[in-house]
């Protein structure tokens, strides 16, 4: 009997395509689009556009019928508030910097929807994402690893699965590149072959975090202090939400010197200038423990601290206090910009070791 695979569909090259090789390798596909977010009677074009809007939802089932698979479109609008939405507005309001389509995959895209794909009586899921699932070869752990499509790798976005979420995942695209999938798709005249890639948060589509957030909690954030190092008052700024920390441009005020966002104390409502924004270490805690498991004493790898982050060499420390674990990192260069509420990912060559949220 042929293995049954629900495939998240976005309405894009990658999941469309994903979709099309399980196909070709006898597997029996399920498509499915999940609703997350915008109103299916908004008129607006935010409702039509991103992975969650009626244009992916279209271009999905377009694919559906081209391939000849069932598709279905899921309600997940509930669970992306608590899980996504209501984190990200969250992390924002306590002047940290929140990923949420690391939260979006954990929660939904693989929890959510794997629940789902079991009544559908699925042994898999799958998505189009660039990187592999494979056993690391010391500890015998499932891991996330780098994909044949460098300047597309996607394991960072991954680091979070648990290991039985890893157990029942199908990343079909981990051995291609860019340019290999938008052939195939061509060459399968899959009708999203030419489609631009989404770039934004889907439920901000115009980068604009501050009014996103005041419009969800109908509260405008508070106006606060400018401060240097020492505390001294440099100027207003126009609430805590419309900073990250390394942030140069949009402060609205000139010093005839680079001034970068240092830190933000959301309970002072301040946020700190300085012209060095580099650490030597950091922490990470909420750690999920990928290919290794909690270890003794220090060791070596290579972290990413944000998503286009170039991974680079660190030694590490578990550090144990009550039932918290934490990782406590030490940069062989120092790091610029190391924001608390991003993702850490630490590899061991090509496999995801372990990440946590930076403190």
């Amino acid at each position: 009997m042929k293995k049954r695979v629900v495939v998240g569909m976005s309405g894009g090259v990658d999941s469309s395509a994903a979709a099309c090789l399980l196909l070709e390798q006898g597997y029996d596909v399920i498509g499915v689009t999940m609703r997350t977010w915008r109103d299916e009677t908004q008129g607006d074009i935010q409702a039509r556009n991103g992975c969650c809007g009626l244009t992916a939802v279209d271009d999905a089932r377009r694919v559906a019928d081209c391939l000849g698979i069932p598709y279905y479109v899921l309600n997940f609008k509930e669970d992306f508030r608590k899980y996504v939405i209501d984190y990200f507005v969250g992390e924002y309001t306590r002047g940290r910097t929140p990923n949420p389509c690391i939260a979006c995959n954990r929660y939904v895209k693989w929890e959510s929807l794997l629940f789902k794909a079991k009544q559908l009586g699925a042994d898999y899921i799958a998505t189009g994402h660039y990187a592999r699932v494979v056993k690391y070869p010391d500890t015998l752990r499932l891991s996330i690893s780098r994909s044949a499509a460098k300047g597309k790798d996607q394991t960072y976005a991954l680091y979070s699965l648990t290991q039985a979420q890893l157990d029942s995942t199908l990343l079909p695209l981990g051995d291609y590149r860019k340019e290999d999938i938008r052939r195939f798709a061509a060459e399968h005249n899959l009708p999203v072959a030419h489609k631009p890639d989404s770039q934004d948060i889907c439920f901000v589509p115009d980068g604009d975090y501050a009014s996103f957030i005041k419009e969800y909690t109908e509260t405008a954030p508070p106006e606060g202090d400018f401060v240097d190092e020492s505390g001294r008052v440099l100027g207003r700024h126009k609430g805590i939400a419309r900073y990250t920390i390394g942030q140069r441009k949009g402060l609205g005020i000139a010093f005839g010197r680079p001034m970068y966002v240092k830190s933000i104390d959301a309970a002072g409502n301040t946020v700190t200038l300085s012209e060095d924004v580099s650490v030597s270490e950091m922490i990470t805690s909420d750690v999920n423990w990928m290919a290794l498991e909690p270890f003794e004493g220090e060791r070596r790898f290579n972290v990413k601290i944000r998503y286009g982050d170039k991974a680079a060499g660190c030694t590490a420390y578990v550090e144990r206090a009550a039932d918290a674990i934490k990782i406590r990192c030490r940069f062989d260069v120092p790091r610029r910009a190391v924001t608390p509420g991003q993702a850490a990912v630490f590899y061991d060559g090509e496999y995801v070791a372990f990440g946590g949220v930076i403190d």
